[in-house]
């Protein structure tokens, strides 16, 4: 199972994502829905990164990716919009394929904030 976590802050603003797991829908490297959220979640990270140039703090190994804003960034338009794509479109391939992904929307705790 693939799961991602999209978590806001006490002010209701995406904070930060957290992905781990795989979906094993198929061989590793040819499953495509595992390689959909990948990509959903690094095109998210380079437009963070790139485009916004936002302060970020992650981490990256095969399978788990953890990415949070930092908390002066969070209100930005542009910041804003890349991460509520990302939820949307993760959403959306996680309504196709229930078994082998969720995908939740959680308030962090105060610690991180």
């Amino acid at each position: 199972m693939l799961r991602v976590t999209f978590y806001e802050d006490s002010r209701h603003r995406l904070s930060s994502f957290v992905a781990e797991g795989h979906t094993e829908l198929a061989e590793h490297g040819e499953d495509i829905v595992c390689a959909a959220i990948s990509a959903i979640l690094q095109a998210a990270r380079l437009g963070l990164e790139q485009h916004a140039a936002a302060k970020l703090a992650v981490r990256q190994q095969s399978g788990d990716m953890d990415l949070t804003i930092a908390p002066e960034e969070r209100e930005r338009e542009d910041v804003r919009a890349i991460l509520s794509t990302a939820l949307l479109a993760c959403t959306a391939i996680a309504g196709q394929y229930p078994d082998a992904v969720t995908v939740r929307r959680e308030t962090e705790s105060p610690i991180g904030q």
